[in-house]
């Protein structure tokens, strides 16, 4: 679908821009995008480039394995400022255009993704994020923005409270599923690594459990299946009892935070992404999918493929006051995302 021909997304992109101070501080800069089609990338970009309606003037190279991904779905955009670049981020970058911000939001992240290429997985994050810092060094930008997960905080108690950036958690170094978040902390430590080296300005972001009406049609996670069960008429099978804990953020929330921390963070410090009113089960958020769509939720014993994806992690709570304390604060409750989510893609 063509998401710029919903109002409801467009007016989510103008609520998420309104959310970032010192936005301003982006006028006439050029900004590379690793992973543009994916979720979060795609909307970042969209949300810079509505910026340049309001004379943000931002150059927006928007970077992706395939150009015909990337022509699909930014087609029907209309601008000078954007730049599409096809590129594996796992070779080194050689391009001639300069650039002023780099965020890395190239990954894998979704649970088949983990199952079937972990390889590919670990070293996209690795190697992905090395390219991308050295190409950033190579033409002087100001600021490198890598997008994390809060799934670098691992299996934490359950008992204690939601997790701040300093929680080191327990991750297992011999589970294969252990490719996305020590591929993340790994590339985390390679930012640390390059700001003490090279004195590069390095700032880092650790999204929760992300969601919206942009997801990619790989992407395999539970709260996409949910939805796209109900677009469908179909009821919710959770194949568990889905007693996991944890923090939910619309995209545009998660969008308008990284864009945050990119410009208000300090150097070489991490930020927890989250919405601090979004926090349920996961069964949870399947029944208020169901119930705004008038389906309803059912259990199932899981099959082999799900057993093989189900995450270790019983809770995934993050604290998000050291980025409410750079002046965000989040605009779309979990009631709120759900909604605008299932009303965008039914196009309505």
């Amino acid at each position: 679908m063509n998401l710029y021909k919903s109002k409801l997304y467009c007016s989510d992109l103008e609520e998420a821009l309104s959310s970032v101070p010192s936005l301003e501080r982006l006028r006439g800069s050029s900004v590379l995008i690793g992973g543009a089609t994916g979720l979060i990338g795609s909307f970042l970009t969209d949300m810079l480039l509505a910026y340049g309606n309001h004379g943000g003037n931002v150059h927006v190279y928007a970077m992706g394995r395939s150009l015909e991904r990337l022509q699909k779905r930014f087609e029907g955009v209309r601008t000078d400022f954007l730049h599409l670049v096809e590129h594996d981020v796992t070779n080194p970058l050689c391009f001639d255009f300069q650039v002023d911000y780099i965020i890395n939001a190239a990954s894998n992240a979704y649970p088949a993704s983990f199952n079937l290429d972990p390889v590919g997985t670990i070293m996209g994050n690795i190697l992905g994020t090395r390219n991308m810092l050295d190409f950033g060094r190579e033409k002087g930008m100001r600021r490198f923005l890598y997008v994390s997960s809060g799934e670098v905080y691992g299996q934490g108690e359950i008992s204690s409270s939601p997790y701040v950036e300093s929680y080191s958690g327990y991750v297992d170094p011999m589970s294969a599923r252990s490719c996305y978040p020590n591929g993340k902390r790994a590339a985390e430590t390679l930012c640390a690594a390059y700001s003490k080296q090279y004195d590069v300005d390095v700032v880092v972001g650790r999204p929760c459990h992300t969601y919206g009406p942009n997801v990619t049609a790989s992407d395999n996670r539970a709260n996409v299946q949910f939805v796209n069960n109900v677009l469908k008429g179909e009821d919710i099978v959770l194949k568990s009892a889905g007693l996991q804990e944890r923090s939910y953020c619309y995209v545009a929330d998660c969008a308008s935070a990284l864009l945050t921390v990119l410009l208000e963070g300090e150097k070489m410090e991490a930020y927890n992404i989250a919405n601090q009113n979004s926090v349920v089960t996961i069964a949870e958020f399947a029944k208020e999918v169901a119930e705004q769509a008038g389906r309803k939720l059912v259990y199932a014993e899981p099959d082999k493929a799900a057993l093989a994806e189900r995450t270790p992690i019983m809770r995934q709570v993050l604290d998000a006051g050291k980025l409410v304390q750079l002046g965000w604060n989040g605009k779309f409750s979990l009631k709120k995302g759900i909604s605008h989510t299932l009303n965008i893609l039914k196009g309505e």
